[in-house]
């Protein structure tokens, strides 16, 4: 072959080379989620979004960014609190990119100017709390530490999505007197109880002895009542009786027109009774004479005795 041929074949492969070097630096891809930075002779010039994204080979770069919200664990560390106990603090922050331009340019590596900003914020926090605090108040943390965090992450065009406290882990002699506590603390609240538990017992014993004689009392008051009341409904009713009785006997005797000789029987037959009776009886001396002449009377006039038959 000749040179000239193949002083062209070579130039020709090399210029191939070149376009194919170029348009692969020219076109590039981004990914749904980010975005490109582009950047000409390193300085920013515009950000494309996700799809086909053109540049100027050579002269401009393309630098994708994560646009999701990134997990990031935290590392554990050792904090120490305000009464002076040291813990064992892990954190999960939530960090979302909204600004790629100053993710890129306002901090030299956003991901350890996170990490880095998260362990200073944690240990300002929790410094200012007691263990106590420390063990019940999370969420406070959780706040407090997200607003430190987000006073300088919102210059970077970093967003802080939320913080979650995984661990704080107090030593082990501390963790063994909190259960001791615990232990006094519910032994307390059990004897509380059970004193509680006595005592209403006994005021609802009392309130039912109490109701019981009190029950008992107005029974007896009603029947004390009844009683009365049915004594003097019999007497009442005896009264009437004896009324009704007179008033029939009485209009018995008017309506016979009684003459003198029938006042004097009946008379006689009342003496009579009284004789009867056996015992000792007052009556008028006029009237002593007649019992003899009432009880021969009656027996004449009674049917069936021996005078009549």
């Amino acid at each position: 072959m000749d040179a000239p041929v193949l002083g062209a074949l070579i130039v020709a492969a090399t210029v191939f080379l070149v376009v194919i070097a170029m348009l692969s630096r020219s076109i590039n891809i981004v990914q749904q989620g980010q975005v490109g930075v582009v950047k000409r002779l390193g300085e920013y010039k515009r950000t494309h979004e996700p799809g086909l994204t053109l540049i100027q080979p050579f002269i401009e770069s393309l630098q994708r960014v994560d646009m999701r919200e990134i997990p990031r664990p935290g590392d554990r560390q050792d904090v120490i609190t305000k009464d002076n106990v040291v813990v064992t603090v892990n954190a999960t922050i939530f960090t979302q990119i909204v600004d790629a331009k100053s993710a890129l340019f306002s901090v030299s590596n956003f991901d350890i100017g996170i990490d880095a900003l998260a362990r200073t914020a944690l240990r300002s926090v929790i410094g200012t709390m007691t263990l106590d605090q420390a063990l019940s108040e999370r969420e406070r943390i959780n706040t407090d530490v997200q607003e430190q965090m987000e006073a300088v992450t919102d210059k970077w065009g970093i967003r802080i999505s939320r913080i979650e406290i995984v661990e704080i882990a107090p030593p082990p002699q501390i963790l063994q007197a909190l259960a001791l506590q615990k232990q006094a603390d519910q032994e307390k609240r059990a004897s509380i109880l059970q004193s509680e538990g006595a005592q209403q017992s006994a005021i609802n014993r009392a309130t039912g002895d109490a109701e019981a004689v009190i029950r008992a009392a107005e029974g007896e008051k009603r029947a004390a009542i009844l009683r009365a009341e049915g004594n003097r409904q019999a007497a009442i009713l005896e009264a009437e009786g004896r009324a009704q009785a007179v008033a029939t006997v009485y209009a018995a005797i008017t309506a016979q027109e009684p003459s003198p000789a029938l006042v004097a029987i009946l008379q006689l037959e009342t003496l009579g009774k009284f004789a009867d009776t056996g015992t000792a009886t007052l009556v008028p001396y006029e009237s002593a004479a007649l019992l003899g002449a009432a009880k021969a009377l009656r027996t004449m006039l009674t049917p069936g005795s021996d005078e009549v038959g």
